[in-house]
């Protein structure tokens, strides 16, 4: 197979006769359970903003279906990620890891800290950070002093590593884990795209200090807007309860704050909203595993395209299905997905990576040659879960 017209032609044909709505879009919320119900209870007893039983239902939950012991419900994945990092220590002129390959939110958070973000490559087998150049760039870059892992370029602290699971897919946790404790630097996960996604059969976001997931429309679970923090200390959830409710000292009716604090609180309609969704996640997951499967059948005929499977003793939820070209120039792909929108089906680019942003380009970064050829040949595929 080569890459034309008439063979995106053929892919789009191949996807049209295999769905019948007329519009495909990339990922669409699906409300089928209680959502009604809950919203109904909302307004009937006057209980719409932070303050209502629904948060501290939707945390339970949360809890109960990852096994973190504690989860704090905030008003979307970014905040859940600026307070981890913040409570990670970091702080102004010190240093976050990340991959490049990445969504920008990841970035802004660290620089809402005054913090500098470092990008490193993925692998392909993931497409998360790619633990061996973890390590590499490591020892080239950096030494230990007073147990803080200092970048030998500038003299920072590197203070946390932020390993996403792209699209749901678990990321290589157990290898990057041991190097980060080896190294002093904290593990966050963004399990923004991956609820219900595990590893070796243990949820996502619960392997590292923190976890954080997102609750955005697009997401496989909703609540409007949302996000939530994980973590197993008792000590840090009490930090992020506390400064998520914009520090304020419980009291009848006096206002007093002991720090400075942010109004990161989940609302009750939307923690009601999650609450129905969460009641469905496993039929979800079931759906979009299925989804999967048939995307992966209808593309095997086909030699110069693959879909991305999820990585070996792992469980991805399949948020968002990858379509990956073997070989394709990115001019080429910007005409097949024009061709894909101009026919009703609403593909997307993965992100543009982050190290060619034009306010982060400034920042170190290593090579990132997987991240520029994974970036050059992936296309995500309408996942929605009634698809």
């Amino acid at each position: 197979m080569t890459d034309n017209y008439c063979n995106f032609e053929d892919i789009i044909n191949l996807i049209k006769a295999n769905f019948k709505k007329k519009k495909l879009s990339l990922h669409e919320p699906f409300f089928d359970g209680n959502e009604w119900k809950y919203l109904k209870n909302c307004l009937d007893s006057n209980e719409v903003s932070s303050i209502g039983k629904y948060v501290n239902i939707f945390e339970d939950m949360l809890c109960d279906y990852t096994k973190s012991k504690y989860c704090i419900s905030t008003i979307n994945g970014t905040s859940a990620l600026h307070i981890a990092m913040l409570l990670s220590n970091v702080s102004s002129g010190d240093q976050v890891i990340m991959p490049a390959f990445n969504f920008v939110a990841t970035a802004n958070a660290a620089r809402y800290l005054g913090a500098n973000p470092i990008f490193l490559d993925i692998e392909e087998k993931t497409l998360g950070i790619d633990p061996e150049k973890l390590k590499l760039f490591l020892k080239k870059n950096t030494y230990q002093y007073n147990k803080k892992c200092i970048n030998k370029k500038n003299n920072k602290a590197i203070k946390a590593l932020v390993l996403l699971h792209t699209f749901g897919h678990p990321s290589n946790i157990k290898e990057v884990l041991k190097i980060v404790r080896d190294n002093n630097i904290k593990l966050i996960e963004d399990a923004a795209e991956a609820i219900g996604s595990k590893y070796y059969n243990k949820h996502v976001g619960t392997f590292g200090d923190f976890g954080i997931i997102s609750f955005n429309g697009n997401k496989t679970i909703t609540t409007g807007g949302g996000g939530a923090i994980l973590t197993n200390s008792s000590e840090l959830a009490k930090k992020a309860k506390h400064i998520t409710a914009i520090s304020k000292i419980k009291h009848p009716w006096k206002y007093d704050h002991d720090q400075l604090g942010f109004n990161y609180r989940m609302t009750n309609i939307s923690a009601a909203i999650g609450c129905a969704q969460l009641e469905q996640l496993e039929s979800f997951i079931k759906k979009k595993r299925k989804l999967f499967d048939k995307y992966k059948k209808i593309f095997s005929q086909l030699k110069n395209v693959k879909i991305f499977e999820e990585p070996k003793n792992c469980r991805s939820n399949y948020w968002l299905n990858a379509l990956i070209f073997k070989k394709i120039k990115i001019s080429e792909k910007n005409k097949f997905m024009n061709l894909c929108h101009k026919n009703n089906i609403l593909v997307r680019p993965a992100w543009e990576l982050l190290s060619n942003l034009k306010y982060l380009n400034k920042f170190q970064k290593d090579e990132l040659l997987c991240s520029k050829d994974i970036y050059s040949r992936i296309v995500n595929l309408p996942s929605s879960t009634f698809l």
